[in-house]
């Protein structure tokens, strides 16, 4: 399995909501099988999680199968969490750091996150599955971020915490049709249920001028505003595959999903310490669309006459510029952000001890995992401090797996900087 560990960053989700949450998504291969392979796997798509991977490949299956992934993640999510955006430190309190001192969420999650059921015809094949494409959350704190003020002096920007949970679910059927004896057709429906919650707090200091260079106690009588971004819906997506053996040995596989557009909210109040009255509205909108990445895959494959070793690459495009393209309102200013797209490379290769009874297979794999992060180029030092570029990730990943006549087990394991996982799978035909 390759997961996409994209830090996307929203960045100025609303007035009073500076600290970026991070949204990680899961939008490639599920299986261990694939994540041993790290990823290259549209061209091959020769189990039940082809009904995800790459729909044309279900024509492969000759035998009704029924497919189930348990996956560990363990991902450390870095952030701002205070040092100097302009200037010198001036040595007093926690005014210590020349430049960004950050901070890092980590968490880890474990649970059931593909289920598929495949049933094969002659020339066609149905499935359905479920797939958890995001389950994540990152907690942050900013405490502590000063600056040259443009009066002169030294600014410090208000402390802050939030808390983002992320989760979509894809259900989806999917379809394919042998066309010649080369090539596949597929075709699949997803239904996405998604919600996106940032909710965030922003702080004044605990005394003024006296705290001035300590660290913020969060009290709660001190909270100047706080804000929430919140996305609770559902949408329908098509995921289009093909598969074609050009050569003896050889096959190009391809895909394209789309992603789901959810409805969106913001909404920032006014907190005790603030100068209008708690509760009051600072700033709301509603009924706005929130695009979500699509992404086209394009893979080749190679398998030994012998049929022991198997290569796939895979290109995939991310299209993470549509989210900061729908992210435009009264209380969302884009105008200095920047966000690419991704080009990822994944690369894969497995050997099959065919003497062996049952059938034992080993398989290791890289991918890489450009920095996607939203980033501000704009003028404002603080900003930058609050929205700095990522960096490119590379992922490396082994595995393993046993077949027996009708039962197939298969562990993977995805390691980088950003995250680490392992999954459990397992494939039974009857």
């Amino acid at each position: 399995m390759a997961t996409i560990h994209g830090v996307a960053l929203m960045a100025g989700v609303s007035a009073a909501q500076e600290t970026p949450p991070s949204l990680e998504f899961s939008l490639s291969n599920p299986g261990a099988r694939s994540m041993g392979l790290g990823g290259a796997f549209v061209a091959l798509a020769d189990d039940a999680t082809a009904a995800f991977a790459n729909p044309a490949g279900l024509v492969q299956l000759v035998r009704p199968e029924i497919s189930l992934e348990y996956r560990w993640r363990q991902y450390t999510t870095p952030y701002t969490e205070g040092g100097r955006a302009s200037g010198s430190a001036t040595g007093n309190g926690i005014d210590t750091v020349d430049g960004i001192r950050s901070g890092y969420s980590k968490e880890s999650t474990d649970r059931l996150s593909f289920a598929s059921f495949v049933y094969p015809g002659a020339r066609w094949s149905v499935a359905v599955y479920r797939h958890q494409q995001a389950d994540f959350t990152v907690r942050t704190e900013l405490n502590g971020l000063f600056g040259d003020a443009v009066e002169g002096g030294t600014r410090r920007d208000l402390d802050q915490l939030t808390t983002t949970q992320f989760e979509i679910v894809n259900y989806g059927v999917s379809g394919a049709f042998q066309v010649t004896e080369s090539l596949s057709l597929g075709l699949g429906l997803s239904y996405f249920d998604g919600l996106v919650d940032v909710a965030g707090a922003r702080y004044l200091m605990d005394q003024y001028p006296e705290t001035l260079w300590e660290a913020n106690s969060f009290f709660a009588n001190r909270v100047f505003e706080t804000s929430q971004f919140l996305s609770e819906d559902s949408d329908w997506g098509i995921n289009l595959g093909l598969l074609w053996s050009f050569a003896p040995n050889w096959r190009l596989g391809g895909v394209y999903r789309q992603g789901p557009d959810f409805a969106y909210s913001i909404q920032n109040r006014a907190g005790p310490a603030h100068w209008e009255p708690e509760g009051s509205d600072l700033g709301t909108v509603s009924d706005r669309q929130i695009s979500y990445p699509d992404v086209l895959g394009v893979g080749v494959a190679y398998r030994s006459p012998s049929g022991n070793l198997t290569v796939g690459f895979e290109w995939d495009r991310v299209e993470y510029s549509v989210i900061l393209e729908t992210l435009d309102s009264e209380l969302v200013d884009t105008s200095d952000v920047s966000l690419d797209d991704a080009n990822e490379l994944h690369l894969g290769v497995e050997y099959v001890f065919l003497e062996a009874s049952p059938l034992i297979a080993v398989r290791a794999g890289v991918w890489s995992d450009p920095d996607h992060r939203f980033r501000y180029v704009g003028p404002d030092p603080f900003a930058r401090a609050l929205y700095p570029p990522g960096k490119d990730l590379v992922h490396f990943s082994i595995g393993a797996g046993i077949a027996f006549r009708r039962f197939q087990v298969d562990v993977g394991a995805d390691f980088s900087d950003a995250v680490d996982q392992v999954a459990v799978s397992g494939i039974f035909s009857f």
